[in-house]
């Protein structure tokens, strides 16, 4: 999830770490964050139940998300258009933060597309395969076809996959554009996309930047930012569904008005003032 760019075709960001307000951290309570740390310890030996697509098993993944959220410090809310138990569905959200897959899981569970070189190792890689995580290596374009195999392969199972198709974090004050690649894969098995908004808020209801993993921030450090807030809340915004049609920039076009329109970033490059936003 974090940004380092070393590729031109790559998906680039103007957030880093200047974006990212710490001022909640100087006020908190350092009880509440070891209490908050050691719980959410605790909860790790569950983390395969995020994404592991067997039937029945999306209650069970959607209380754990909301219970590691809860565990945080996180509310979560949901509005919008109805959720639809549909299977095979393609979820595509803006991305911010590790933390989307908790938010994103809470509502609509399923298998995520990340980044191959989050999960190298032998532990991390045991961890990827339970949770069946759909690796996608940003460096290597060539592969990015079967990556789309693999995707529209479980959608035609009846399985959800959630991908984040700016291809990399942003602050929330500013977003990226939609990658049409992912799309392709609801185009070739034939199912529906839904569009998902994820904004972070503070207590008072203004947007949120803590929870943002951008730039060359270290996750130990954005981890603590976060446990260290009084209370954040996740609000995940549901977009109407959207049929695959047979253009996937056209498709990818229409997902990223749906998710953008009366976000953060809109309203702020109508102010004129905050981050640029990706055309």
């Amino acid at each position: 999830m974090n940004n380092h760019v070393g590729h031109a075709w790559l998906p680039r960001t103007s957030c880093d770490v200047s974006c990212v307000a710490d001022g909640d951290i100087a006020d908190s309570r350092r009880l509440r964050v070891m209490l908050r740390l050691a719980v959410v310890v605790l909860l790790a030996p569950g983390a395969p139940l995020l994404c592991a697509p067997l039937p029945g098993r999306t209650h069970v993944q959607r209380a754990y998300c909301r219970l590691v959220l809860r565990c945080l410090g996180i509310r979560i809310t949901v509005s919008g258009s109805p959720i639809r138990n549909l299977r095979g569905v393609l979820v595509v959200s803006n991305h911010m933060s590790w933390l989307d897959v908790f938010a994103i899981g809470a509502v609509m569970p399923g298998s995520f597309v990340a980044r191959a070189d989050m999960f190298t190792g032998p532990a991390v890689g045991i961890v990827a395969r339970l949770l069946r995580i759909i690796p996608i290596e940003r460096a290597n374009l060539r592969r990015l076809p079967a990556v789309v195999n693999t995707v529209a392969r479980r959608l035609r199972a009846g399985q959800t996959v959630v991908a984040f198709p700016e291809g990399t974090t942003w602050c929330g004050l500013a977003s990226g554009s939609f990658y049409p690649a992912m799309f392709q894969a609801a185009i070739d098995a034939g199912r529906p996309v839904q569009p998902l908004r994820l904004t972070y808020r503070r207590a008072d209801g203004s947007v949120s930047t803590t929870p943002a993993y951008v730039g060359d921030d270290k996750l130990a450090r954005s981890v603590c930012r976060v446990l260290a807030t009084p209370r954040t809340t996740a609000c995940v915004h549901v977009e109407s569904l959207q049929l695959p049609g047979d253009d996937r920039r056209v498709l990818a076009g229409r997902c990223q008005s749906a998710v953008q329109l009366g976000s953060p970033a809109l309203r702020a490059r109508r102010a004129g003032h905050g981050h640029a936003v990706a055309a």
